[in-house]
């Protein structure tokens, strides 16, 4: 709509300096709300030479289905002080449409109630007289900010594609290079031994060969070996025949049976009963086995993947495992680091399971304070990375605020805190997002590499561009 072509008093027309061209990479829908058709005029013409396409809309009118319909980015609102006070369409705005900017033009206000209209959503304020060199530098910010958006949104993608895989995360070169060897190994039908303390990850190792198969649609058998009484070992992986024992009324599958062209995960292999090992070494050799209780062999097909907190070198030595049975598991043996020795990952790690918690419980927790930042980076982690998941769930489950301090954490963790002096309180420079601890890291890298930064952008597994970028974001020289 465009009614006449007088200047609206509350704008001051633009100068040889103020009619300068804005230049935006994409052309965006911008929506000008006011009762003033001439105030709507002065902003199109100006706006119009600057890659906008200006829409008008009366305040009576449904915003809302003009936000929607129009596909606007950015609103322009000029508003009363009573409206602003009530902040009825500030509201409606961000209800319509979250991602939506809007710039409020306005006389002028104390800085309190301009604080509140940023608090509710807005992202500009503008005193009249209206001067489009504030309109210009207000747009100029909202698009820096929407660019660093959507720069934050495609690092996001590329953060996932990279550090993301079949439910582990992580940055560390040693954990890429698992990602890797996991990814070229799947399609073989070989046995894999997986170790590690325990907390690292050993189950999903095995979920993502599995999955990564050709036999990713037959069974994935999962038995943790500890929980097994010795003398129902055999009945549970090879099943029995009806009257193999008292109680055994009917003929029963084992595992091993019900994973047949499919994968049988044996956690905690070391664990397996001396007696048992000898059995379980024909299934690998020979494909065969017999239900408890019966004289007629079975063959199966599976691949077998074992894991182990245990060092089974040292448990041959001491003749409690088989060394036979141990190098017919070992065809390929993946080790899995500690989260001390890859603690770049805590940050990456911290972040994924926030996200995931403050989905589960219906939370909004932006991040975790410096204070426990130090904590979770020197603190040892003996239960790895399933103890920060747990952590973390204590953590968002109890924290009140927007962000984790040391009080939200289990009380072994608090007790792991420095002791604070009685001067010492809670600033708000305390709390800063999780990208204070990547940013941390670097500067950790870069002392290490002695500032190479070819060999520190290796090591954080990001390209020299990106932390060319992270280092002037974080301004460290």
């Amino acid at each position: 709509m465009a009614e006449g072509k007088n200047e609206d008093k509350d704008a001051h027309p633009a100068g040889p300096a103020e009619k300068e061209i804005l230049i935006f990479q994409n052309e965006m829908n911008l929506l000008t709300i006011t009762d003033k058709p001439n105030f709507y005029n002065t902003l199109q013409d100006f706006l119009s030479k600057n890659q906008y396409e200006v829409f008008f809309c009366r305040k009576q009118e449904d915003i809302g289905a003009h936000i929607r319909d129009k596909d606007i980015k950015i609103v322009i609102m000029d508003l009363t002080q009573k409206e602003i006070r009530d902040h009825k369409l500030l509201k409606l705005i961000k209800n319509s449409d979250p991602l939506v900017e809007v710039v409020i033009i306005g006389d002028p206000i104390d800085s309190e109630k301009i604080i509140e209209s940023i608090r509710l959503g807005a992202s500009e304020y503008i005193e009249k007289p209206l001067k489009f060199n504030n309109i210009k530098s207000a747009l100029k910010r909202i698009n820096e900010k929407r660019a660093l958006r959507q720069e934050t949104l495609l690092l996001e993608k590329e953060l996932n594609a990279k550090y993301f895989f079949h439910g582990m995360v992580a940055k560390n070169l040693y954990m890429l290079e698992i990602f890797s060897i996991i990814e070229r190994i799947a399609k073989y039908f070989t046995s894999i031994l997986i170790t590690g303390e325990t907390g690292t990850g050993k189950e999903m190792v095995a979920r993502a060969v599995h999955y990564l198969s050709p036999h990713s649609e037959k069974k994935l058998v999962i038995c943790h070996c500890s929980t097994i009484p010795e003398t129902l070992f055999e009945s549970e992986l090879f099943g029995y025949v009806r009257g193999a024992f008292t109680g055994a009324e009917k003929t029963k599958k084992g595992l091993f049976e019900e994973a047949h062209e499919g994968t049988v995960f044996l956690d905690e292999m070391g664990d397996v009963p001396l007696p048992m090992q000898p059995k379980l070494l024909r299934v690998l050799e020979d494909h065969q086995f017999r239900r408890l209780g019966s004289n007629e062999n079975i063959s199966v097909d599976v691949r077998i993947i074992a894991a182990t907190n245990q060092d089974l070198r040292k448990n041959i030595k001491n003749r409690t495992f088989r060394e036979d049975l141990f190098h017919r598991l070992n065809t390929v043996e993946i080790n899995l680091p500690s989260l001390r020795e890859r603690t770049e990952d805590i940050s990456l790690l911290s972040r994924y399971f926030l996200n995931n918690f403050n989905n589960k419980f219906n939370k909004e927790i932006q991040g975790i304070s410096q204070r426990v930042q130090k904590i979770f980076l020197n603190y040892k982690w003996s239960g790895n990375v399933r103890e920060l998941e747990n952590v973390l769930e204590h953590s968002v489950m109890l924290c009140p605020k927007k962000f984790i301090d040391i009080n939200d954490l289990p009380k072994n963790l608090q007790e792991y805190a420095p002791l604070k002096k009685k001067s010492d309180s809670i600033e708000i420079e305390d709390l800063s997002r999780l990208d204070q601890m990547e940013k941390q890291h670097i500067i950790k890298v870069l002392e290490r590499t002695n500032k190479n930064i070819k060999q520190a952008a290796q090591i954080l597994g990001i390209s020299r561009y990106t932390l060319y970028r992270k280092l002037k974001n974080y301004s460290i020289t």
